[in-house]
């Protein structure tokens, strides 16, 4: 006589399913202290070190640096630059977006290797290659001197660099929730008339506000910290091509102490307003998510 099986005891009828696996409390304090640990040597006492040696000379000091005019000149470059490619950059995710989610079109993986290239691209290599683009010995350099035309070591080279390291962001944002959406909707809203303006307006954008903010927020974020491929572009002319990162360099390298590290707090303490901004938004889109579930 054959033994009989022994059933599983989570596959025995009218069983509770037994309880997930969970570590012991010495092993979850060990893991809880020593991630803090990491964040709070390699990321807060950083930052805190930035601003007590900001605040070091005292805030007179500290509000002199700020106002000394290659720092504002650095500061409105800085914010400047943002305001252009920030635009931009949501235009072109939310457009290559709905591209890829909605049609389906020859190319379009290919459309989605080259929104991913600024991401493997060292933005050192993204400069040279505008260099040699837009240089003086460049391709079109002679053509855009003949006509006056001046993008290297300018403000037009800066916001093109700028363009390029921040493109995937918004578009990385939109494509995957895009996707998860579907296109029901709009199909709908076409069948009952609307247009593709309408739709655009009154059934995509509503429902893809929250994704295309935490998008904006990261592409300017970026924006304002970006040194590599600006650095490379813009030719260090003090009080016209410095952005707020290469004006923290430049005064650091002069050992101007007070000035960097007034700077670099004003430089961190921006990307610190981007980031509670980006919890707030994951928070609201959260509560948004759990109320509509509940009703």
């Amino acid at each position: 006589m054959a033994p009989a099986e022994v059933a599983h005891p989570a596959s025995r009828p009218g069983m509770a399913s037994p309880l997930p696996l969970t570590e012991s409390l010495p092993a979850r304090v060990a893991l809880i202290a020593a991630a803090v640990s990491f964040l709070v040597l390699f990321l807060i006492l950083p930052l805190v070190v930035v601003f007590a040696e900001a605040l070091r000379q005292g805030v007179g000091t500290y509000v002199a640096a700020l106002a000394e005019p290659s720092a504002r000149a650095a500061i409105e470059l800085t914010v400047l630059t943002a305001l252009i490619v920030v635009p931009i950059n949501a235009a072109f995710g939310l457009a290559a977006a709905w591209a890829i989610t909605k049609f389906e079109f020859r190319g379009k993986s290919l459309l989605i290797t080259l929104i991913d290239l600024p991401f493997s691209v060292s933005p050192v290599i993204g400069g040279m290659a505008f260099l040699l683009m837009f240089g003086m010995q460049g391709l079109l350099g002679p053509w855009l001197a003949a006509h006056g035309i001046k993008i290297i070591f300018a403000v037009p080279g800066i916001v093109i660099a700028t363009l390029f390291v921040t493109l995937p962001f918004v578009a990385r944002e939109l494509i995957p929730l895009m996707q998860k959406q579907g296109t029901q909707q709009e199909e709908a809203a076409l069948m009952l008339g609307a247009g593709g303006w309408q739709t655009l307006m009154r059934v995509t954008l509503p429902n893809i506000r929250w994704g295309l903010l935490y998008g904006v927020l990261l592409c300017n974020g970026r924006a304002i910290g970006e040194f590599g491929a600006v650095a490379v572009v813009s030719g260090h002319i003090m009080g016209l091509t410095n952005t707020m990162p290469l004006h923290v360099e430049v005064l650091y390298n002069d050992y101007a102490f007070a000035g960097a590290f007034a700077a670099a707090s004003l430089l961190t303490l921006m990307a610190l307003v981007t980031l509670a901004t980006k919890t707030w938004l994951e928070w609201r889109a959260g509560t948004r998510v759990h109320r509509s579930r509940l009703h």
